[in-house]
């Protein structure tokens, strides 16, 4: 619907009952007011001639409004400068606008990129992003926690690996009447709250690469076994070799934590073997990158003495000497879809799956090679 000219605060008028260009209408509701009068979501729908839920709906990227409407009103909001006040909004639709992020992930760049792509699908619908770090093994977690969402009044909150698959803290929210979504390596629940990494995938990649390059004593850096990821990238790390007639030798696996340190240490027992591994996947890129600090303590170099893989394809991938070959896990877009799908439940409409925006992929650099005569 077309926006009717103000010609004063709280009414509408029209020229033989014919509708203003919704630009036209914002420009003048901005030359009468100016900054003298901070617009409200009132203004926007009297401006574009519809209701305070429709204006809502498009501050919220609903899909049921028509992509005209949507246009207009988004431009009516931009001319007049309205910019929605999660406190007030809350208020006045008795839930909040706040979002929470719990996590307990040991690897900073993963929460940082995972923060950025909820809060690129929050982008422009008016909520805002508190996050809560935990420790799962820690006697107060789940206290912690729901403190957390009732204190900060949040509407939904985002759960990141490994807190996601602990079904204690999904049962506590279900309770207290907290939407959530699940971001995990698998399928834990119904489609409606969860976001899958497909982590195995990724593995499975890693394990091909390997196996094509002609290797056959190959190692594996584990992560954390309270992740399911790092049992995840194993299996499929195992189905990749499978394909090509290989074998995980058990001698060659080591127990890591995701951590640059357990990367060098694991690394570093894996090299005194003999005949020590010719390939070894590291489970996340921080492991590979103290792997290969623990090939230069060895005088060694990758990939002429050993090739390194990872997984995840963070910055330290590319910050390191050689570059790391890694598994992309697409860590940003993840955090965005499961924004997307949190405000959608909160207009309680079915989200698109978008499966193919969250496979892994294979990413080849300088650490890996063929095997050495």
């Amino acid at each position: 619907m077309l926006a009717k000219l103000l010609c004063r605060e709280g009414q509408t008028v029209s020229t033989e009952d014919e509708a203003i260009d919704p630009v036209a209408a914002a420009e003048a509701w901005r030359q009468r007011y100016g900054p003298s009068k901070k617009p409200t979501i009132n203004d926007v729908a009297r401006i574009a001639g519809v209701s305070k839920r429709t204006v809502s709906r498009v501050i919220n990227k609903s899909p049921l409004v028509k992509d005209k409407t949507r246009s207009e009103i988004g431009k009516i909001i931009d001319i007049i400068g309205f910019s929605p006040d999660p406190q007030a909004r809350g208020l006045a639709f008795r839930h909040s606008y706040l979002i929470g992020m719990i996590y307990d992930n040991p690897n900073p760049q993963y929460v940082v990129n995972m923060q950025q792509g909820i809060l690129n699908g929050l982008k422009n619908s008016g909520h805002e992003l508190v996050v809560h770090p935990c420790n799962r093994d820690s006697d107060s977690f789940l206290q912690d926690a729901r403190q957390f969402v009732e204190r900060q009044k949040l509407f939904g909150v985002i759960l990141t690996p490994s807190v996601s698959e602990d079904e204690r803290i999904v049962a506590m929210l279900r309770e207290i009447g907290c939407a959530y979504i699940r971001i995990a390596s698998v399928a834990l629940e119904n489609n409606a709250n969860m976001i899958v990494s497909n982590d195995r995938l990724g593995g499975r990649e890693a394990g091909r690469h390997l196996a094509k390059l002609g290797h056959k004593r190959i190692g594996f850096i584990s992560g954390k076994p309270s992740f399911r990821s790092s049992h995840e990238r194993r299996l499929g790390f195992e189905e990749g070799l499978a394909e090509h007639g290989l074998e995980l030798d058990p001698k060659f696996v080591r127990e890591g934590a995701y951590t640059f340190q357990s990367g060098l240490d694991r690394g570093s027992e894996l090299l005194q073997l003999d005949p020590r591994p010719t390939a070894i996947f590291a489970a996340n890129d921080e492991m590979a990158a103290g792997l290969l600090q623990a090939l230069r303590v060895a005088g060694l170099t990758a990939p002429d003495a050993l090739s390194v893989v990872g997984f995840d394809d963070f910055q330290i991938a590319i910050s390191v000497w050689p570059r790391i070959t890694t598994v992309h896990s697409p860590v940003t877009r993840l955090g965005e879809l499961a924004a997307e799908k949190l405000l959608l439940l909160k207009e309680q409409e079915t989200p698109d799956t978008k499966e193919g925006e969250n496979v892994p992929w294979l990413v080849e650099r300088e650490s890996s090679g063929p095997p050495a005569n």
